[in-house]
């Protein structure tokens, strides 16, 4: 019954957050839709609970990360519409391989999703067994490997770990 309640608050709020209309039809609709997907998926396996996002460390490191995700997408918009239109400016796209401190697969989707909302850098592959990701890069500084982590994926992967989200 656990499993299915954490379910079933997961899917609410991603209902919510997808129709973000709160009128009697959507609550009814959404609960519906949530307790039957909650009902499907409870036999997949354990489940952590939204009210786990909850805890003071969690909130200040998930805090932080919206913060510097914010910054950085504002940052990389600007800098694309800058390049766009200056065609003085020239484009160094190409692909990278970096390395990841993650290994879960809700970091590792976290991360790819975080640092993919970025326009300055798309996640295209992971190499799980050599602990590497592959972007599509707007501008490559550097090819080196170290640099590239800390430009791209290092900033979200610490400031999730710092959250406590391995």
């Amino acid at each position: 019954m656990a499993r299915w309640w954490a379910l079933f608050w997961w899917a609410y709020l991603v209902w919510t957050i997808l129709s973000w209309t709160l009128s009697v039809e959507q609550i009814v609709v959404g609960a519906v839709l949530s307790a039957l997907t909650a009902l499907v998926c409870a036999r997949l396996g354990p489940v952590a609970g939204p009210w786990t996002l909850l805890r003071p460390r969690r909130v200040a490191g998930l805090a932080r990360l919206a913060g510097v995700v914010v910054v950085r997408v504002v940052r990389a918009n600007v800098a694309l519409t800058r390049r766009i239109w200056s065609p003085r400016i020239p484009l160094r796209s190409g692909m990278i391989v970096v390395p990841t401190r993650v290994t879960g697969d809700g970091t590792l989707t976290a991360v790819g999703l975080f640092t993919s909302v970025i326009v300055d850098s798309q996640l295209v592959d992971i190499d799980r067994r050599r602990h590497e990701l592959q972007y599509h890069g707007v501008w490559i500084d550097s090819a080196e490997a170290r640099a590239n982590r800390d430009r791209i994926n290092g900033p979200i992967e610490d400031r999730l770990r710092w959250a406590g989200l391995r």
